[in-house]
Order: structure tokens, then C-alpha cells, then sequence
């Protein structure tokens, strides 16, 4: 018999918190049914699939991160925006390696919820780029390149890629004060 309290929103909860230990590849139905107490059919009774979870989680998300950059970005503008998202990003993305991961991808076609999330990091990113004087398409060639470095660098963070002997906060900051140069002089 299910646990008392069991819900979608909760076993999306504790989906999120799992992908965040485990990985979202490492999600399985058998994990989380042990985590939450219950066998694995009673899963069934609040979502339809692994597949729906991962989709949930990655919604939620990228809602987490857009709220996580676009707090820090409140009332800021060009450099010091952009350096706000970029240190936002990478503590929410460190915090949430599992959920960060689901972040990465377009939104499913179809999916309202998803496509939302994700518009709302892309207007944060581009309200943070509105300073530079940036056209439409320079924008989204600089929203790309913005998280472009910022995942690159969470990529290799997460993955143990900084060995040499200097601060990575130090090279973070370097990376995050180069991108400003690079947009207060966009080609």
C-alpha cells in the first residue's frame, strides 16, 4: 500500500532530489519506489512513466533556474548582470548536478509547461544582454555563447576537469569578466 501523503508533486520531489545524488541517467523506478517506501506498481498510480518524470523534473528545472538567475539579476544591468546570471547559474547548476542536467535540452514540442521554463531562462539571459545594445540576432548569438562558457565551464567543474593549481573561483571570475569584455565589444 502507497504511503500516506504520496502525490505527483511529490514523487517528482523526491525524482529531483535522487537525479540530484544519483544522476538523472542513474533514475530508475526501483530507486525511487525504495525511497519513497512503496513498490514499484504504486509509482503507476501518480505518474505514467520514467520517461514523464524525467520530463517533470526537467521543467521544474529549468523554472528553478530561471528563478535562481533572475533573482540575482533583479535591477542589474549589462556587466553586472551578466556577472549575477553567470555566478547564479553555476552555484544553482552545482547545487543540482541530476536536475541541471535536464536543463540543457530545447523544450518538447507540445509540452506548454516546458516550453514556459524555458522561454523564461532565455528572457532572463536576454533582459541581462539588454544593456549591450545588442540587435535580435546579436542577442541570440550571445545568449548562445554565454551558455555556452557557462555550461562548458559547470561541465568540467562537475566532471573533476580542473586539476592545475589555481583558484577555479578566481578562473571563473576571469571567464565571467572576458564575456563582458567580449559583449561590451561585440563584433
Amino acid at each position: 500500500m502507497a504511503r500516506a501523503g504520496l502525490s505527483t508533486d511529490r514523487v517528482v520531489d523526491e525524482a529531483a532530489q535522487l537525479a540530484d545524488e544519483v544522476g538523472i541517467g542513474g533514475l530508475s523506478f526501483a530507486a525511487l519506489a525504495e525511497r519513497l517506501g512503496v513498490k514499484v506498481p504504486s509509482l503507476y498510480k501518480h505518474v505514467a512513466s520514467l520517461d514523464g518524470v524525467r520530463q517533470a523534473i526537467s521543467v521544474r528545472a529549468k523554472a528553478e533556474l530561471a528563478d535562481a538567475m533572475g533573482a540575482a539579476a533583479i535591477g542589474l544591468s549589462s556587466g553586472e548582470a551578466i556577472r549575477a546570471v553567470a555566478f547564479a547559474y553555476r552555484a544553482w547548476a552545482g547545487a543540482h548536478p541530476g536536475r541541471y542536467a535536464t536543463t540543457l535540452r530545447a523544450a518538447a514540442p507540445g509540452d506548454a509547461d516546458d516550453v514556459g521554463a524555458s522561454q523564461r531562462s532565455v528572457e532572463v539571459i536576454f533582459s541581462s544582454l539588454a544593456g549591450y545594445g545588442l540587435t535580435r540576432e546579436q542577442t541570440i548569438d550571445a545568449t548562445r555563447m554565454l551558455r555556452s562558457s557557462l555550461h562548458g565551464f559547470v561541465a568540467l567543474e562537475a566532471a573533476g576537469g580542473f586539476v592545475l593549481p589555481l583558484d577555479v573561483d578566481r578562473s571563473f571570475d576571469v571567464m565571467v569578466t572576458a564575456l563582458d569584455r567580449a559583449l561590451s565589444d561585440w563584433p
